[in-house]
């Protein structure tokens, strides 16, 4: 006598069974018959060839032309976002005659946040556009606004305060909207050229160019602070001077998208867009083959394979089923990491400022209190941030995106909590320097961690037609994040100690987060969203052959 034990989910009915031996396949169909219902379709995998190819190409000169040309991008981003807040002490000494040079609240507010709403809605609006138009199209769309308001952040149209403030802020937005279409742009044309072995390494290579990037602006403030405050016109105007300073640090932002703009015109429109999205596997094939050194030569049948494909929209039940947790799940884990990474960064030199890190800035000239804050960040940059991300570009394809983005939340707690526990203790005068140690650390596990892998998993984890769309959703949570972050260090008046107790619970929400992602490491990004799937209904001898091998497996009782 023989009986049946559940082995594996029959697709739509709840009856299970488990036999062995000859007469199997027989048994399954019979199971069908019986419960009256038919198995789910299998759906059979078909990578096409160009995409395939793309998958296995080894690393060739044009992967890293295009790390240095999406990179620039992330270059001026994080110069444009980060320089501000070196230069602000000096627009509070200029133009509000402060001795310490704080800004009103108001102000400083608006100088400081207004980009990143201009990111935010950038984000969002070039993330929509570029699922539509193409990656290629709007590539210098955003970099032509990037260079024109960098330039025209430095030029103000009168000498009043109100005036002066109002135009930078205007030019300051629309930079910020130039660089949130820049997000998604650079990490998805990034995603899409790179192959699978080392996709994750090369999208963090784009990315680690946001360090260099602060560090850049780090570097200028200091080297025109230190030659603009030895000069004898200083000594009779030191605020004439300081004003041609900030000026000269925002109008600089445009050099590097400047240096890249030939080179992002020449580059073709990525594979996966064209063949998935344009459905024009001729030209994917050829504009890969003229950069890379790939030789591929599609057939009809993939063309018929790609017209088959779901078309399911952001809005649709099947991306909730599909994709919907994930897409919460990145937005969720930028937005808690960009409220620590921005409130950290932007608000350097208060944190400092508060034990006592620069001294008396009443007691200094304009460019002095400039150059000591300037130093302090190139420091803290070099010490904690830029090993973080050349780090995760060594490991991300090894340890995986998910266990480097619950390490660097993880450790950051713990980090920040050793901070603020013991704040007292650190601001104590011979402990600075070993605070400056622990804010550096924080920083290092932010970047070999949660402010590099959230960057990388929107663009491997979503269908190319939606994926600009969810990374600019993701991104645009981000700077929702940060622009709370801003505003609460601006006028919640919170401590600094409670302030760190409170971005530490935005780390532990990210962990919990993070636990709903999937690993990417390794897999084609076709493997990882599914999007290249068709339905086939399989033949009689294909499921007489799954039912033996899969389905049913025979115990006698006795």
């Amino acid at each position: 006598m023989f009986t049946t034990w559940p082995a594996r989910r029959h697709a739509c009915s709840s009856l299970f069974c488990h036999l062995n031996g000859a007469g199997s396949a027989m048994l399954y169909r019979m199971l069908d018959a019986v419960t009256s219902v038919k198995c789910e379709t299998r759906r059979a995998r078909k990578q096409i060839t160009v995409l395939q190819a793309l998958d296995v190409a080894g690393t060739q000169l044009y992967h890293f032309t295009t790390i240095i040309i999406a990179g620039m991008g992330f270059f001026t981003d994080a110069y444009d976002l980060f320089s501000v807040s070196l230069i602000s002490d000096l627009l509070g000494r200029i133009y509000y005659n402060s001795a310490d040079g704080k800004l009103p609240s108001d102000v400083a507010g608006a100088v400081s946040g207004v980009a990143l709403c201009g990111t935010l809605l950038g984000q969002l609006f070039f993330g929509w556009l570029g699922d539509r138009m193409g990656r290629k199209r709007i590539y210098g769309v955003t970099l032509k606004l990037m260079v024109v308001c960098s330039l025209a952040s430095g030029l103000s149209f009168h000498y009043k305060p109100r005036s002066v403030v109002a135009t930078l802020c205007f030019f300051r937005f629309w930079l910020g909207f130039g660089v949130g279409g820049d997000y998604p742009l650079s990490a998805t044309i990034m995603s899409e050229y790179a192959n699978k072995r080392t996709r994750g390494a090369f999208i963090a290579a784009v990315f680690a160019m946001q360090g260099l990037g602060n560090l850049a602006a780090g570097a200028v403030v200091l080297a025109l602070s230190a030659r603009f405050k030895d000069t004898a016109a200083y000594e009779s105007d030191p605020f004439g001077q300081a004003d041609y300073v900030w000026r000269i640090v925002l109008m600089l932002g445009a050099v590097p998208a400047l240096l890249t703009y030939y080179w992002r015109m020449k580059m073709p429109e990525t594979a996966r867009y064209t063949a998935l999205i344009a459905k024009n596997l001729k030209l994917a094939a050829s504009d890969m083959a003229a950069v890379l050194d790939i030789d591929i030569v599609p057939d009809k049948e993939e063309a018929d394979a790609i017209v088959r494909q779901d078309d399911y929209g952001l809005f649709s039940m099947d991306f909730l089923r599909r994709h919907g947790r994930q897409l919460l799940s990145t937005t969720v884990c930028w937005f808690v990491l960009d409220v620590v990474f921005y409130s950290l960064n932007l608000f350097m030199k208060d944190i400092f400022t508060g034990i006592g890190w620069f001294g008396d800035a009443s007691k200094m000239s304009p460019l002095e209190q400039t150059y000591k804050i300037a130093r302090t960040q190139a420091i803290v940059v070099v010490s904690g941030s830029l090993p973080g991300y050349f780090l995760t570009v060594l490991f991300v394809d090894r340890i995986g995106r998910v266990k480097i983005q619950l390490m660097g939340f993880t450790m950051m707690t713990i980090f920040m909590i050793g901070l603020a526990a013991s704040y007292k203790f650190w601001s104590s005068p011979s402990m600075h320097a070993g605070f400056a140690i622990m804010y550096a650390f924080v920083l290092f596990f932010a970047n070999f961690g949660p402010n590099s892998t959230t960057f990388i998993l929107p663009t491997e984890i979503f269908p190319t037609r939606l994926r600009f769309t969810c990374n600019g959703i993701s991104a645009a949570g981000g700077k929702c994040g940060a622009i709370i972050g801003v505003l609460w260090f601006q006028y919640s008046h919170t401590s600094t100690r409670c302030s760190l107790l409170l971005l530490a619970g935005c780390n532990l929400v990210g962990i919990m987060f993070t636990l709903a992602l999937p690993e990417t490491k390794g897999m084609s990004l076709e493997d990882i969203t599914g999007e290249m799937e068709e339905e086939n209904e399989p033949s009689e001898e294909s499921a007489a052959t799954v039912a033996e091998a899969e389905f049913i497996h025979s115990v006698e009782i006795s």
